[in-house]
């Protein structure tokens, strides 16, 4: 009778200061669970078979932290971004908190101390699965009318596996009818979704994938729903609606456009420093010294203008592969400009091999001195804004300006050749591909904000070039939906800021599902059973996946489904996992008539 008005406390303790945002860690009920709230918008763990909005409470196993105490601030990093993989709890005390809630929810009750419940957002324990129905979640929230509580939705999720595929068949006929008797319904609604993956590297020849490191997440992922489901594991028919879904960590080798990356992590490292103050040079890769690249490239001017030579084809070539080094059997429509002026040359030659402070002062300092002796003279692009252009186009009118190579000078002047070299090279991809007009990259482009917010702008460009690029083989039929993907990016970057981390979702043409998805590998199937509506709504979820269906699930046995040969190749795994609900009323305590 006590557990009850300090289990509504502890959860409305919860939920108060996860909404100040003062919790540094979850918070222990009885030693023996802990729990968390998850804010509307935030990651939700059953994100499949409960998708309402608003906070939530996941209660789970209390894991002990043995060890020296730590300052709040790397409580709260460790809270955060190390969080240890959580443990269910044994259905006998999951049912208990559950009770627990319940109870504390109910008007009717005296018991509990509670004469006037505050609703509390809803609660979901995790379970261990030990028992006969390998329970997976119990969940429990509040049913009102107004500010009155008048009932509670009990939820169960069970889930087997991993399963061999031959294990994992289903009828929809019978589904259908342990819905209908569960709840007293007749008129059903079905919907149904898939989800495909195709692997990070699936896409390119298979010798390129010896001998590198793991790559970062890079997952395209095709989202698949419809209504009418006719049987389990239903092909999506070519009505349904369709989602690509993106996680694109830059910087990935099995990117085809990986030098790329590269190049643009120079410049993020470059604008980094000039926060910082300190910043982190390459190490020297064995080949000519930037000073010496510089070098020959005013030697190739001086050449040049004493008419001694013509430009020397191999050294342009040189140059265009420096800006984009890309494989010859990765399939990539980014290539290299052949309209490069000098100081995207330079950046070129320097990015690659500058390995100090020191030595891009003198690499500026041999530039600037050859260009004031009026010997040289050397393509700048109009509109340049980049003080090396200017300092330059001033040497070409006979007019010399001193520049004092010290503090973050020579860093910034590298910084703004490279950002506007990139932001062509963009342009001339996106434009030249015929994915974009430059109208559609004002923002991108745009000189009127800060050098650092430039560069923000450019690693947006990037993230657009690695999501199109890695679609390409994808969307190699559909030309209207490589334009529409590459709006879409757009759009969603011009207000939104780059997460490695993020998942992108974007919609496409319902017609292309099928060649999207006939490849790839079948992640994911559900159907989606209802009746009624509003507070009143009834669900069954039934899902296949090739995942555990949570955290808390042990995933060394997880396989991957053949969605061709459906479950019946006895080589795959895969998890089976049920969802059900019932609504408990509240029906008031009758008074004794004298």
């Amino acid at each position: 009778r006590e557990a009850a008005p300090r289990f509504s406390a502890f959860l409305r303790q919860l939920y108060e200061e996860g909404q100040k945002n003062i919790n540094k860690g979850p918070l222990t009920f009885e030693m023996d669970v802990q729990g968390y709230l998850i804010d509307e918008g935030g990651r939700n763990p059953l994100e499949n078979f409960w998708n309402k909005t608003g906070s939530m409470v996941v209660l789970e196993k209390a894991i002990s932290r043995v060890g020296p105490k730590q300052p709040e601030e790397q409580q709260a990093e460790v809270s955060c971004k190390e969080r240890p993989i959580p443990v269910g709890l044994p259905i006998s005390r999951a049912r208990q908190l559950i009770s627990f809630y319940t109870i504390s929810q109910n008007p009717n009750v005296a018991e509990s101390k509670i004469s006037n419940p505050v609703p509390l957002p809803p609660v979901w324990v995790r379970c261990d699965r030990a028992d006969p129905q390998q329970t997976l979640w119990l969940g429990a929230e509040t049913l009102s009318t107004g500010n009155n509580i008048i009932g509670v939705t009990l939820y169960t999720v069970t889930s087997n596996g991993p399963l061999s595929n031959k294990n994992c068949s289903a009828n929809l006929e019978e589904l259908k009818e342990s819905h209908r008797r569960r709840h007293q319904c007749s008129g059903l609604r079905m919907k149904g979704f898939a989800s495909y993956k195709f692997l990070g590297g699936t896409l390119l020849d298979p010798h390129l994938l010896e001998d590198i490191p793991a790559p970062p997440e890079r997952n395209i992922y095709v989202d698949c729903a419809w209504n009418a489901v006719m049987k389990i594991l239903q092909i999506p028919p070519p009505t349904c609606a369709v989602t690509l879904r993106f996680q694109m960590a830059g910087g990935s080798p099995l990117s085809s456009v990986c030098e790329v990356s590269r190049e643009l992590q120079f410049l993020l490292d470059l604008a980094e420093g000039l926060k910082t103050g300190v910043t982190e040079w390459r190490k020297s890769s064995g080949g000519k010294s930037a000073v010496e690249l510089v070098q020959k490239l005013l030697k190739g001017l001086k050449d040049e203008a004493d008419e001694l030579m013509t430009p020397d084809n191999n050294e342009i070539e040189s140059l265009q592969n420096d800006t984009a080094m890309i494989a010859g059997s990765m399939k990539t429509a980014f290539r290299s400009r052949e309209d490069l002026d000098f100081a995207e040359q330079l950046w070129c030659k320097l990015w690659k091999s500058v390995t100090s402070y020191e030595e891009l002062v003198k690499c500026f300092r041999l530039i600037l001195q050859g260009f004031h002796c009026g010997e040289l003279r050397a393509l700048i692009h109009r509109g340049s804004n980049s003080l090396l252009s200017k300092l330059i186009e001033k040497c070409h009118h006979g007019s010399t300006e001193m520049v004092s190579f010290s503090g973050d000078t020579p860093v910034q002047m590298l910084l703004e050749i490279g950002v506007e070299k990139m932001k062509r090279d963009y342009v001339s991809y996106f434009v030249g591909e015929q994915l974009a007009l430059h109208s559609d990259l004002d923002y991108f482009l745009s000189t009127s904000v800060t050098l650092q917010e430039q560069v923000h702008r450019v690693q947006k460009l990037h993230h657009v070039l690695e999501i199109v690029d890695s679609c390409a083989d994808l969307l190699k039929r559909d030309s209207y939906g490589h334009v529409f993907l590459t709006q879409s990016c757009l759009k969603y970057y011009k207000e939104n800021p780059v997460k490695e981390t993020h998942e992108l979702k974007l919609p496409v043409k319902e017609y292309f599902a099928t060649d999207l998805y006939q490849n790839a590998d079948l992640e994911m199937w559900r159907v989606e059973i209802s009746s009624d509506r509003g507070q009143k709504e009834a669900k069954t979820v039934w899902q296949l996946s090739s995942n555990p269906p949570a955290e808390h699930v042990d995933t060394t046995s997880s396989g991957l489904l053949d969605d061709r040969e459906g479950c019946n190749d006895p080589e795959g795994m895969c998890f089976v996992t049920l969802a059900k609900c019932s609504h408990v009323h509240f029906f008031p305590r009758r008074r004794h008539e004298w």
